[in-house]
Order: C-alpha cells, then structure tokens, then sequence
C-alpha cells in the first residue's frame, strides 16, 4: 500500500536529484571548458554540494518508494545532521557579521569603509592573504566600476548623493578623506596642494580602470560590507530552510514508520496466507 507520506518524500528527492544533476553539469562545464576567475570560487563546492545532494537524493527515493527501511534511516540521519548543520551555521554567520558597518559622512548617500571596521574572522578568513588576489581579479573581470564609469557628465554634488554600493564606494572611487578633485565618476586627481592624507589608499589610487582603488584598504572593506549584507540575506533563507527541512524530516519518520507497519502486514498475511 503506497502511503501519502512515502510519495511526498519520494516526489521531492526526484526534484532534489534532477538539481543536484544539473549542479553537477555546470561545475564540470566550467572545470573542462576554461572557466573564469570568478567561476573557480563556486567551481568545486558546486560539484561537491551537486555529488552530495544527488547521494542523499538516491537514498531517499530508494527508502521511501523501495521501502528500504535502511536507505531511508541513512536518508533521516543525514537530514538531521543538515538541520543541526544549518543552525550551526546560521548562529555562527550572525556572530561574526554582527560587527562593522561603513562610516557614514555627512552629506553623502554613501558609506565609506574599511576592514579594521568587521570582525577579525572576516578579516582572516576572507581577505587577507593570497585570497585577496583572487576577489580583486574577479572584482576586475566583472567590471564592478563600469556602472559608474558609464555615469559621465555628473557633478560631485550629484556624485555624492548616489547610493553606492559597498563595493562601489570601497574600489570604485578614492577615500573621501584623501582629498583628490573630481572629475568623473572613476577619475579622481591629486590637487595641486597634494594629498590631504598621504596614506596607502590615496597613493595607491589609479585611474586606470582596470587597478582603480581595487588594492586599496577601502576596498577590502567595501568587499566585507558586501559579504555582510549577502549573509544577512542568507540568515533568513537559513532560518527558512531549516524550517522546510524539519517538515521534510518529520514526513521521512512518518515513512520510515509507514514500511515498518507494511512489512508487519507483509509478514501477517504470509503466515496466515
């Protein structure tokens, strides 16, 4: 007898391997066809969460419509440790984004930063070091400035009260406290009084399109303000997620308990057949 529980579960894992398939797909085209800078960063934990996904999916599908009582006490265990994962998680990305915040300057729509402004985990863990190397070539390739670039014939009074994003404000332009005149949006220049404050920010500005203050101090920061606001986002999807993952948990025990009640039913009617 086929159960509504037991279907449920088997419907969703049929969906969850089809995706897990296509994550699959994609991280193997951008491993075998040249895949960009910024493609590496979610190249192998795509694979990795795809191969995961597609073995989890096999053994639920196979507990539940199989009624394979052992696959689907595997399936349970590993949705378990999903859930204690994902809460784990969701507290840990809340502690360590829960400093920082860029400096708002009077008169502007936007927000200047630096590191020094998150948590030393942010700092260690994602831009410092050799790591960096790599966001800045992605921050490169995907032309993050061009937006702005494409922004000519503005005024620095209209430039000021643009909301910038972090990442604009940090690698798009200097650091307002270095002093440099505007000309547009990514051309910035040293006054004839020199640098307000010749600190490594403002030397290293370019306006060159492709260095711009993509080495800059303020840029890192930009970058973590960046990360903090995509991983507050991610904290309600968490929060989400868990709950949906706690219903489809609580389906699977119904399942597990649905073929345990089946085969006592198989074995009764085998002995009184």
């Amino acid at each position: 007898m086929v159960r509504v529980s037991n279907v449920l579960i088997g419907t969703l894992n049929v969906l969850s391997a089809t995706l897990s398939l296509s994550a699959i797909a994609i991280s193997l085209y951008f491993r075998f066809h040249g895949g960009s800078e910024c493609h590496k960063f979610i190249e192998t934990p795509l694979l990795i969460t795809g191969v995961v996904m597609f073995v989890v999916s096999i053994m639920g599908i196979m507990g539940s419509c199989g009624k394979m009582n052992l696959f689907l006490y595997l399936y349970l265990t590993v949705l378990f440790l999903c859930i204690l994962g994902l809460i784990a998680f969701t507290v840990f990305a809340f502690i360590v984004t829960n400093e920082g915040a860029g400096k708002a300057i009077s008169g502007r729509g936007y927000k200047e930063h630096k590191t020094g402004d998150y948590s030393n985990w942010m700092q260690n863990h994602i831009v410092n070091g050799k790591r960096w190397d790599r966001i800045k070539s992605c921050l490169v390739e995907t032309h993050v400035c061009s937006k702005l670039a494409k922004q000519g014939g503005l005024t620095i009074a209209e430039f000021d009260k643009k909301k910038l994003s972090p990442i604009e404000s940090g690698c798009c332009k200097p650091p307002g406290e270095c002093g440099f005149e505007f000309k547009n949006a990514t051309n910035w220049v040293v006054p004839k009084s020199g640098l307000a404050v010749p600190n490594s920010d403002c030397k290293t500005w370019s306006n060159q399109q492709n260095a711009l203050c993509y080495d800059c101090d303020s840029c890192k920061g930009g970058f973590l303000g960046n990360i903090k606001q995509e991983w507050r986002y991610l904290l309600f999807f968490n929060i989400g997620t868990i709950v949906f993952v706690a219903i489809i948990y609580s389906t699977g025990c119904c399942a597990s308990r649905n073929n345990r009640k089946d085969r006592k039913y198989e074995k009764y009617r085998g002995v009184y057949a």
